[in-house]
């Protein structure tokens, strides 16, 4: 590959972490559509409006109405005004604290819904970023900015067809509300108010979800990682890579070393002549053989030749080599299916070494 093709250890082309992603949740810098809030909150307008309306303007103009009909008994004067001002206050609440209620809950279910809580500082604190004439140029003209002005743009014909589309075969009925009495204008306009807001929830679920993924797409860019952001987050986590081979090795070699230093406890050193050595240790009341040492290939050839400088026994089995090189480590205890074959070895060696204590027998005469 040539230089000028060489990718870029600094560019951010690599999927985020989950440690990326945790600490972007930690700053507060999460998926967040407003245009979801926006349709929940149309929504729960929507169903307030269909639920509650009959209720609301039910206590509504009992209250307007008890007003006008007692208005000559009101006194005016004193502490009185207040009283009356606060007591149409209090029924306005009643009326409307379970409808307020809802579109609060409406307007938190749109936030939660994209993300949970978070309690973050990072959010409050102050930004050079956010006083600075490049970073506001970038907002204003940048590609965000292009999508949000789009996205308006087309919520903006979107909603005039809908109204449109709907309200021109109502203009005779909506014209002819000037010659009607006031009790027939409050059913049809809460009838075209509900048929609306229908329609404008439906339209506006489209919209929002559309607009989900754009800031899911836009969110994922922003935490996308270069691979020198890769390398170094792999080292806080898991370790220089170069250290941690170094320090294996120095395990490896220390353990080495122990392991060696236990071959001159070894009753018997069983080999594969080529390949396996398996150092076992034996003495009288051991419930059975301990391996103290075993190794393959350099491994195997040092300690044979530690074996070979205490005089210990070498013999080679080579069946028996491998299946013990499978199946035992160091400092345990040698399997049980082993035991008979591994016993005869030791009970050879021992022979032997009887053999060579043993005084030779005096000449007779």
């Amino acid at each position: 590959m040539a230089d000028g093709d060489a990718p870029d250890s600094s560019e951010k082309t690599e999927d985020p972490t989950q440690k990326r992603l945790d600490e972007a949740l930690e700053r507060g810098d999460v998926v967040k559509s407003q245009e979801v809030n926006t349709w929940f909150i149309i929504a729960g307008a929507a169903l307030v409006l269909s639920t509650f309306s009959g209720t609301m303007g039910g206590a509504l103009t009992a209250t307007m109405r008890g007003i006008v009909a007692n208005a000559h008994n009101i006194s005016m004067d004193g502490p009185a005004l207040p009283r009356l001002f606060e007591k149409i206050g209090v029924e306005i609440i009643a009326a409307v604290a379970i409808p307020f209620l809802l579109l609060m809950l409406a307007a938190l279910g749109g936030n939660m819904i994209q993300h949970r809580l978070i309690w973050s500082v990072d959010l409050l604190a102050p930004k050079l970023s956010k006083i600075s004439p490049a970073a506001g140029f970038k907002r204003l003209f940048g590609k965000e900015a292009f999508a949000n002005f789009a996205k308006g743009l087309v919520k903006l014909v979107l909603v005039g067809t809908v109204l449109t589309a709907l309200m021109w075969p109502e203009r005779g009925r909506i014209m002819a509300l000037e010659r009607t009495d006031l009790g027939s204008v409050l059913p049809l306009a809460q009838s075209l108010a509900l048929k609306l807001m229908g329609a404008v929830v439906a339209m506006m679920a489209v919209v929002a979800m559309a607009d989900y993924l754009f800031q899911y797409r836009q969110w994922h860019e922003r935490q996308k990682m270069s691979l020198r952001e890769l390398k170094e987050e792999f080292k806080q986590s898991e370790g220089d890579p170069t250290i941690k081979g170094k320090m294996k090795q120095l395990r490896t070699n220390r353990s080495r070393k122990r392991m060696m230093a236990n071959v001159p406890k070894a009753a018997v050193i069983i080999t594969n002549p080529t390949h396996y050595s398996i150092a076992l240790q034996y003495e009288r009341g051991m419930e059975a053989p301990i391996c103290v040492a075993k190794g393959v290939d350099a491994v195997a050839l040092k300690i044979r030749e530690v074996a070979g400088q205490h005089s210990i026994p070498i013999v080679e089995n080579p069946p028996l080599a491998r299946a013990l090189h499978a199946t035992v480590e160091v400092d345990q205890a040698i399997p049980v299916e082993h035991y008979k074959a591994v016993a005869e070895v030791i009970g050879y060696v021992m022979r032997l070494r009887r053999a060579v204590v043993r005084p030779p027998s005096p000449d007779r005469h």
